[in-house]
């Protein structure tokens, strides 16, 4: 099993910054995606941005030019800085993993964070 911790929400007003950080820790070999999913009130839980074990990236188009995510694989941390925020971004956000891999090759469940809210002000 994989924990994954969020830090980093909190309150913002628009056109400010934020980054929030994901640690990993359990039993596990590897984790080849790690990524931020956000879900506003009412609304979906939808991808907000990814990477992979070997830096690739994928970003929602409504986030593209202004976040950015980024990983140290060598502490199982994955970072999500947010810039340029607008009120819209206002959300739970929540830290992501899959295709997580144990010493001897076995594939563990999907994780998922507990969440951390971030609030952007007009």
């Amino acid at each position: 099993q994989v924990q994954l911790v969020e830090s980093g929400g909190g309150l913002v007003q628009a056109g400010g910054s934020l980054t929030l950080s994901c640690a990993a820790s359990g039993s596990f070999a590897s984790i080849n995606v790690m990524g931020w999913y956000r879900q506003a009130p009412g609304k979906q839980r939808d991808v907000v941005a990814v990477i992979t074990s070997n830096g690739g990236t994928h970003y929602a188009d409504y986030v593209k030019g202004r976040f950015t995510i980024s990983r140290d694989s060598a502490n199982n941390t994955v970072y999500l800085q947010m810039n340029s925020l607008i009120p819209e971004d206002t959300a739970v956000y929540y830290c992501h993993a899959d295709l997580i891999y144990t010493i001897s090759g076995g594939r563990l469940p999907r994780s998922w964070g507990q969440g951390t809210q971030v609030t952007v002000s007009s």
